[in-house]
């Protein structure tokens, strides 16, 4: 995912473009139609990815180069490994499938997130005895369990 978050204006903009699924300000969900036909338009190098984008009324300086290149790189991969491009993703966003948990795993987690709990209940003892004033020295925090 890109570290480029789009601005309201360019979400409000590129919300109403009929290739564009979905989007929020990380991400961009394409119609499969447009992928397709990106994918067939650039085929043998007829034409660029960024033209494609173009031409479909979605501003590619917005997008971003690097973007395109590789959704276009993802998709003609995708295409050409399966021969259709569908979106398999849960609710069509970015969170693959779940499967279901074993008891084992389900016990792991558990006590993973018990740990973790614990750790953070034992932080926030020592920054409340911080705050009071009652310890001072970093070394005495370390040794306090």
């Amino acid at each position: 995912m890109s570290k480029i978050l789009f601005t309201d204006l360019q979400i409000k903009k590129l919300s109403k473009n009929k290739w564009i699924k979905k989007i929020s300000n990380k991400a961009i969900t394409y119609t499969d139609e447009f992928k397709i036909k990106l994918v067939k338009e650039t085929e043998n190098y007829k034409k660029f990815p960024r033209d494609v984008f173009k031409e479909c009324g979605i501003d590619p300086d917005i997008v971003g180069k690097k973007r395109i290149e590789i959704a276009a790189y993802h998709w003609r991969k995708k295409y050409k490994d399966t021969g259709e491009i569908r979106d398999t993703k849960k609710g069509n966003s970015g969170r693959r499938l779940e499967h279901e948990l074993s008891n084992e795993e389900k016990l792991k987690r558990a006590e993973a997130k018990i740990k973790l709990l614990e750790a953070e209940n034992e932080l926030l003892k020592k920054n409340e005895l911080i705050e009071m004033g009652l310890l001072t020295d970093i070394k005495s925090i370390s040794n306090l369990k």
